[in-house]
């Protein structure tokens, strides 16, 4: 399997992260998005989206989309529960992520981190909503180590992604320490020192 990515992408992150908590063999093909690795014809005739990450199979079959690609890696691990209720709790967090976290976090660190965008110029509103995620995630790890009851799982794979970076959005992590706490316990469960 291939595992077309950016190494400065949370998205791209989860895949490895996931690949590599599983034993999943993988060759990685850097696909730098500065650079428009993933607008080339060749990139773009495996995943039209452009987008990355993408993985190829061994048979040539490709699969885009983050969380769609963690949960076909996690399917029948411990990182991805059998039971459909427990299953739908992860894709309820793994939904959220996509939606109500990646598009304020993300988006935030890319303008600052890559495109050079002061702090103060980032846009408002999307500072307010990432604030209001990481608010809502505090308030999720009171009192539990995971965001779900079924122990470390592909939700905190996802929501670590961007989280553990939230700084070089320029949300801060102090006055969560539950966030916080979550971000080292995921560290330590991929390996991250």
């Amino acid at each position: 399997m291939k595992i077309y990515g950016d190494m400065i992408s949370g998205n791209c992150l989860k895949v490895k992260y996931t690949a590599d908590l599983l034993g999943i063999p993988y060759e990685w093909v850097e696909a730098d998005v500065l650079k428009g690795d993933s607008r080339t014809p060749d990139y773009l005739a495996k995943n039209p989206q452009g987008q990355v990450p993408m993985i190829e199979l061994d048979d040539g079959r490709t699969l885009a989309q983050s969380n769609a690609i963690i949960r076909y890696l996690a399917r029948g691990s411990r990182l991805l529960p059998d039971d459909a209720f427990a299953a739908a709790k992860v894709d309820e967090w793994l939904f959220w992520e996509q939606y109500s976290h990646e598009p304020y976090i993300a988006v935030c660190r890319f303008h600052h981190k890559y495109l050079g965008k002061p702090f103060n110029e980032l846009d408002g509103w999307r500072v307010e909503r990432g604030n209001a995620a990481l608010d809502l995630m505090e308030d999720a790890l009171e009192g539990k180590d995971w965001l779900t009851d079924s122990g470390f799982t592909l939700a905190d794979i996802a929501l670590l992604a961007y989280t553990q970076f939230a700084h070089e959005g320029g949300f801060s992590l102090e006055g969560r320490a539950n966030v916080k706490a979550w971000v080292d316990r995921c560290h330590a469960e991929i390996g991250i020192s």
